[in-house]
């Protein structure tokens, strides 16, 4: 059995893009899950993932609209999405976030000094 460090770059990029649709499926399944908690969990939302296809396609040399981007992640244009599946954040979830970017922001901080 190969390691993922063994397999061809073409079957790498091939899994890596069959996980990234799984992601995506996993997201569009889970619609309750809020943008904000994947930010205060994982320091990474589906505006994100859209942000990250648009630098990547960049580093590629191609364009891709952010719009076009966000699109493809949610399933829907954002506008719909933000319409019918994002609800307001709460104080708690606002005080937690920003309690993430705090440490974030703290450890960068240390890890500059050392």
């Amino acid at each position: 059995m190969a390691t993922f460090d063994e397999l061809d770059a073409t079957t790498r990029t091939e899994l890596e893009a069959a996980a990234f649709r799984r992601l995506l499926k996993h997201l569009d399944d889970n619609k309750d899950v809020q943008n904000i908690d994947l930010m205060i969990l994982a320091d990474f939302c589906r505006n994100c993932l859209s942000k990250w296809l648009v630098t990547a396609a960049d580093q590629h040399g191609t364009e891709l609209d952010l719009e076009a981007a966000r699109e493809y992640v949610y399933g829907m244009p954002y506008s719909e999405w933000k319409a019918h599946h994002q609800g307001e954040a709460t104080p708690e979830q606002l005080a937690a976030l920003e309690a993430r970017q705090a440490r974030k922001q703290a450890n960068a901080r240390n890890e500059r000094e050392e």
